[in-house]
């Protein structure tokens, strides 16, 4: 799963969450369920103004097990774990900022190429072809040397070996010539996208026996 969808499945799940409980702590904070007729079960938290959030019975219910606080502990630990992991995970880049370009002629001399502008070369290059409707190209670590990653869209009718070739003659070619590296591996994700489906032809048939209509 990409990174991209982690982030948006995992802040949706928790913004989600934290508007139910707003929602529920603002309708009993204001007391929407007495002005308007409401009864929510006895088990349904924060009722009225008055009410505290969490009562001083679910606060003490269960203080004197002997499991309570190495639960308490071990769940508030596991929770910041995930947040530092999480952290982490989004300061680190999965591929090398920069790759250097060899220079034989030129001695002392060192270049390097940022690794987004390779991509966002190779995602134009890919997208020439009018099939393409949408490239998107990384480049990641490997043992040994960077490899490609790439996922494109293809209207609907696209060619997958025609793209596989021009990738393979075109963008990543120049790649390999312009960087002087002796390999650089990829791999496609090719996605062809269906043709919208047409009316049925009885329907057509039927529409076009109809006579216009005359007032």
């Amino acid at each position: 799963m990409k990174r991209g969808t982690v982030n948006r499945t995992l802040l949706g799940v928790v913004g989600a969450v934290l508007l139910a409980v707003g929602v529920l702590v603002l309708a009993g904070g204001l007391d929407l369920y007495g002005r308007l007729g409401v009864d929510p079960p006895e088990w349904w938290p924060l009722t009225s103004p008055d009410q505290p959030v969490v009562s001083a019975r679910s606060r003490t219910r269960w203080v004197g097990e002997s499991w309570w606080w190495p639960t308490v502990i071990g769940g508030l630990s596991v929770v910041v774990l995930a947040m530092v992991w999480w952290l982490v995970a989004q300061l680190r880049r999965s591929g090398p900022p920069s790759i250097a370009v060899p220079t034989p002629r030129a001695t002392g001399l060192r270049l390097r190429v940022r690794t987004r502008a390779l991509e966002e070369a190779l995602e134009a290059g890919t997208a020439v072809l009018p099939e393409v409707e949408r490239a998107g190209v990384r480049l990641v670590r490997a043992p040994g040397h960077p490899r490609l990653r790439g996922a494109v869209r293809l209207t609907p009718g696209g060619d997958p070996a025609a793209l596989v070739e021009h990738f393979e003659t075109g963008p990543r070619t120049d790649a390999l010539s312009s960087l002087g590296l002796p390999e650089l591996p990829a791999d496609l994700r090719i996605r062809v996208l269906q043709a919208a489906p047409t009316e049925p032809r009885h329907r057509l048939s039927r529409r076009r026996r109809r006579h216009p209509r005359v007032e």
